[in-house]
């Protein structure tokens, strides 16, 4: 994999794991020439991801709607930066710039880019390993949703195991690097 997107917050959080996670990100991507495609943010964990990945030398590519550039929160010193008119194309762009994605803790941001690039592996528009850092258990409750998804009838095991969680940046990258996509996803069919 040459390029991630990372979604995350716009926050830091209270607990100081979240910032050493998201560094270790950026500093991993950095050592092991992943390119970082991000929402282009210079606040909180967003931020945080980035300015580790250049402080080590790495490529960051942030994706910011011109909106968002015009309330300043924009990173200035990015490799390269891109503006979009919408949050759409936003979203869109990062994904044909990628070849994986990761979500760290964040917000509702977070969990909606994250749940739009499942739902497109799904329907089968891209076909990118998804994986989640699950730092101090972040995402816990989530992963406990959707298995409770799987149990009610609502979504199909070969698509809850498009997910792939770890609480380590190494462990992560490989599980993503070593895991084949299904061929044919089901989500439509009768029950």
């Amino acid at each position: 994999m040459n390029s991630i997107a990372v979604y995350c917050g716009s926050s830091k959080g209270f607990d100081k794991s979240y910032k050493l996670a998201a560094e270790n990100v950026g500093m991993y991507f950095a050592k092991n020439n992943i390119r970082l495609v991000y929402g282009a943010g210079s606040v909180g964990l967003m931020g945080i991801v980035a300015d580790a990945a250049l402080q080590g030398g790495g490529l960051v590519t942030g994706i910011i709607p011109q909106f968002l550039m015009d309330l300043e929160v924009g990173h200035t010193e990015l490799t390269e930066i891109l503006v979009t008119n919408t949050m759409h194309e936003r979203k869109q762009q990062m994904c044909e710039l990628s070849d994986g994605i990761i979500a760290l803790a964040g917000g509702f941001g977070t969990l909606d880019e994250l749940f739009e690039m499942l739902t497109w592996s799904q329907l089968g528009l891209h076909e990118m390993p998804i994986g989640i850092l699950n730092t101090n258990g972040f995402f816990d409750p989530l992963v406990q949703m959707v298995d409770k998804m799987v149990k009610e009838g609502f979504l199909k095991k070969e698509n809850q195991d498009l997910i792939l969680v770890d609480d380590n940046i190494e462990n992560l990258i490989a599980q993503m690097k070593s895991t084949e996509r299904p061929k044919a996803l089901k989500w439509l069919g009768k029950s």
